[in-house]
């Protein structure tokens, strides 16, 4: 299968683009490498497979290139390509995500509606709950952004459920609570704490740390990427979740078992646009997508902290 992924020099995409090239799929890879945070750990991310004989990369915007020739012989598009970040997306900041977020998702879609694509897979966000009053979080409930971040993630969501409805382009959207692992971007919590540790330098907590968070490792949401183009219903919407509710302040005994240190805690003023908690309902996912977190979070901080050691070493 010839698959497309955006965003391929990030933390999901590069780990999908591996994946799928380990399956023995024709990968194409597009990134503009927007500078939310260094071009030389995108570009390490996409060291171990860019010289890969079927796969191909752009380094280019998906506003700008032509998007006709890039779809042209493209079987299954998984558009993870965004701009990341919650706190940064209050202010001046906003025309960046609605460019790359919002436009960005219309211009492909608008594209894709010409093609017979077997499976069109967007990667949507958890933060398009917001403060969600219902826990878990099922696909039904009521949604109210909580940052402009959230807000630009529904509205290539709907763009997604449009494009199903009017043209049929075969969209599946998977929302991801708080993915790490691996090659985790450095403003992420994982990556922040196992930095602090190493360097021995106090972690910084905004709020009080009793906010809880659905943790959810890295390749389990690779497995449901790859699942989706199979299984996944098209026009349908899917929470990819850890399958746990766990309270930030709880998991720092664990950080301190697995790096065999004692953490100092540095509290700091709540953030705007951060909610208090998240938790996903994964049962539509179990049902049609056969989805099972099965990374557990002491396994997955395990080879976090195994990766960062060598990565700031």
């Amino acid at each position: 299968m010839n698959c497309l992924v955006t965003g391929a020099a990030g933390f999901i995409g590069s780990h999908l683009c591996r994946r799928l090239l380990k399956e023995g799929h024709y990968v194409s890879g597009i990134d503009s490498f927007t500078d939310y945070y260094p071009r030389s750990i995108k570009e390490a991310n996409l060291a171990p497979f860019s010289k890969h004989k079927k796969f191909k990369f752009f380094p280019e915007d998906i506003n700008r290139i032509d998007l006709n020739k890039l779809l042209q012989n493209i079987d299954a598009v998984f558009h993870l390509a965004a701009q990341a970040g919650v706190r940064a997306s209050w202010g001046k900041n906003f025309s960046i995500y609605t460019k790359n977020n919002i436009e960005a998702t219309q211009k492909i879609l608008e594209t894709a509606k010409k093609y017979r694509l077997t499976k069109f897979v967007y990667a949507s966000s958890s933060s398009v709950y917001g403060s969600s009053p219902e826990l878990p979080m099922k696909e039904t409930n009521i949604l109210s952004p909580f940052s402009p971040y959230g807000v630009s993630k529904l509205a290539a969501e709907n763009l997604c459920s449009l494009y199903f409805r009017n043209y049929g382009v075969p969209t599946v959207s998977l929302r991801f609570f708080t993915v790490y692992g691996p090659g985790q971007r450095p403003d992420m919590a994982f990556h922040r704490f196992f930095k602090a540790i190493l360097l021995n330098k106090p972690i910084s907590i905004y709020g009080d740390g009793k906010q809880t968070r659905d943790f959810t490792y890295i390749d389990d949401i690779i497995e449901a990427n790859i699942v989706s183009l199979v299984k996944g219903k098209e026009g349908e919407i899917y929470n990819i979740g850890g399958g746990n509710q766990l309270i930030l302040k709880n998991v720092f005994s664990l950080l301190e078992q697995i790096c065999q240190k004692k953490i100092q805690l540095q509290y700091e003023k709540k953030q705007k646009g951060d909610v208090l908690h998240t938790f996903a309902d994964i049962k539509k996912a179990y049902v049609d997508l056969d989805y099972s977190p099965k990374v557990r979070l002491d396994e997955g901080l395990q080879k976090e902290w195994n990766w960062i050691q060598r990565y700031l070493s």
